[in-house]
């Protein structure tokens, strides 16, 4: 088997017929096969996707996380490569053949990600490469500085990137990851168990630079990525301890205590400013309706 198309879901209902389809006009020339990893959707996900043919389902009767579920398909998978793909993603026809035969030429290359673009066909920003975190920048998010201080971020969310240009990156999404066999081997894991969600990506990508090998983006597909379909059913609390969390567990794993103390510190404070924020929203919200 060529690759393994891995996918986790979580009520992806509307979506996921539309990605799986997708992949098998993706794949034209390419031995593949397509793993769905539901955790626990309460819709139609789990039904649609395994009206799907030739589609094999592990449905999960909790949800353990992004990481446990994609090393969950990884277990099961025979592919020579992994494509981890959301379930909101739309990918071309023919266009998984091509990338595969990319990386295949290129031994130096651990991971690569292509051209994620909206439905007009525009670089999507939300699913741009992006540099290694910052202790002080990921502080900032948590405080909701940028709101007040927009180009602060600017150098970590890549804001010069050319999305016509290959080049080497220091970390690429997690929605369109084409991974060697040999990564997961290496490592025992597609990604580290410990994120339960958020920051897992960015981790892999770091595992992947550590073993010598690159990280790349190329603009050689193109796919169309939808961004976050099942996240904007969360609510904002709910991904702020969670974002908070993963952002603690990839510092204190890379970087010296007093480097992590800083997230430490000032994680209880962004998820004050957010329960605090949701109160005062929900009253004005009562108020509307009284």
């Amino acid at each position: 088997m060529k690759l393994s198309i891995i996918t986790v879901t979580w009520n992806n209902e509307k979506q996921i017929e539309r990605q799986l389809k997708s992949v098998i006009f993706g794949c034209k020339n390419l031995e593949f096969e397509q793993i769905v990893v539901d955790n626990a959707s309460a819709d139609k996900t789990v039904e649609i996707a395994k009206s799907v043919p030739n589609v094999k389902v592990i449905a999960n009767t909790e949800n353990k996380g992004f990481s446990h579920a994609n090393n969950q398909g990884v277990e099961i998978s025979t592919g020579e490569y992994l494509l981890f793909l959301n379930p909101d993603m739309k990918v071309e026809e023919g266009s998984l053949d091509v990338i595969v035969d990319w990386l295949e030429k290129r031994k130096d290359v651990g991971i690569v990600s292509p051209r994620l673009v909206e439905e007009n066909e525009k670089l999507n920003e939300d699913a741009k490469p992006r540099r290694l975190p910052k202790v002080w920048e990921q502080v900032a998010l948590i405080l909701k500085l940028p709101h007040i201080f927009p180009k602060m971020m600017d150098k970590y969310l890549m804001k010069d990137f050319d999305g016509s240009k290959e080049q080497e990156v220091d970390s690429v999404r997690g929605s369109f990851m084409l991974m060697r066999r040999e990564v997961v081997e290496k490592l025992g894991f597609a990604f580290d168990p410990r994120y339960y969600i958020w920051y897992e990506d960015v981790d892999i990508c770091r595992e992947v630079k550590k073993m010598g090998l690159k990280v790349m983006y190329s603009p050689v597909i193109t796919a169309v990525d939808y961004v976050g379909q099942s996240f904007k059913k969360q609510e904002s609390l709910w991904k702020q301890k969670n974002f908070t969390r993963s952002m603690l567990t990839y510092f204190q794993k890379w970087e010296a205590w007093y480097k992590w103390m800083w997230i430490w510190l000032a994680r209880p404070v962004g998820i004050f400013m957010v329960f605090i924020s949701n109160k005062l929203r929900n009253r004005t919200r009562m108020t509307q309706i009284k």
